[in-house]
């Protein structure tokens, strides 16, 4: 509970800093595709689409030459039927495979760049925003060993978390090999709840990303050594 109170602040003080030290004055629009679930940049998004807002958000982006869509973290409501509040924080998710199925179209997208909601606009007939992109993190050679350690707790963790539950990624899963696109991902796979992970998203620099990784998956580990007490 602890943990994921703390995530909630971190991520609602990084949203109150946003709105007043922005990346800049451009902005784009984008569709968007609010989920229940925390896109990274740097990590594979696979959907499949049966709504016909978003069945025609597909047709609309698909002739583009970069098909991309935006991705935010539902606050409130649910992924199906609209009406959904949503985190004005998300990931661009740029689509690289796309199939058919009875009464769907699956895809699979990469996150790559983070933007910030800078304004809801009409839906047509699927959500739309007015983003502006935050500039990506640059990595400091002087954090190898801190990423190390963050790397060997989080693969700890989640070798742990999978004695009690069935998890999303493998502790043994390969990361990139650029360092930056690593830390994404290394938050991405961390034991963490969304509230918690929107907060890691939230990260202006590459130590303070590797410090929430480190600081919130102890938070999680001390939860997971209390799971067979409370099994009891």
């Amino acid at each position: 509970m602890a943990a994921r109170i703390l995530g909630c602040r971190m991520a609602t003080a990084w949203l109150a800093d946003s709105m007043t030290s922005g990346s800049g004055d451009t902005t784009v629009e984008l569709p968007m595709f609010p989920l229940g679930s925390v896109l990274f940049p740097a990590m594979p998004l696979p959907l499949r689409v049966f709504e016909p807002r978003y069945l025609a958000m597909l047709q609309d982006i698909l002739s583009d030459e970069a098909a991309e869509f935006g991705v935010v973290l539902i606050e409130r409501g649910q992924e199906v039927g609209g009406g959904e509040q949503r985190f004005p924080l998300g990931t661009v998710a740029r689509i690289s495979e796309v199939s058919t199925g009875e009464g769907f179209v699956g895809l699979l997208a990469q996150g790559t760049d983070r933007f910030e909601v800078v304004e809801w606009l009409a839906e047509a007939p699927y959500p739309r925003a007015a983003v502006r992109m935050i500039p990506d993190l640059e990595w400091d050679p002087d954090l190898h060993e801190r990423r190390v350690q963050s790397e060997a707790l989080v693969r700890r963790t989640l070798a742990k978390a999978s004695e009690f539950d069935d998890q999303r990624w493998p502790s043994t899963i390969g990361l990139s090999e650029d360092p930056v696109a690593s830390l994404w991902q290394l938050a991405a796979i961390a034991p963490l709840g969304p509230m918690d992970q929107l907060a890691l998203l939230g990260a202006d620099n590459p130590r303070r990303l590797l410090d929430s990784i480190f600081t919130s998956t102890q938070d999680a580990g001390e939860s997971i050594d209390a799971w067979p007490d409370e099994m009891v």
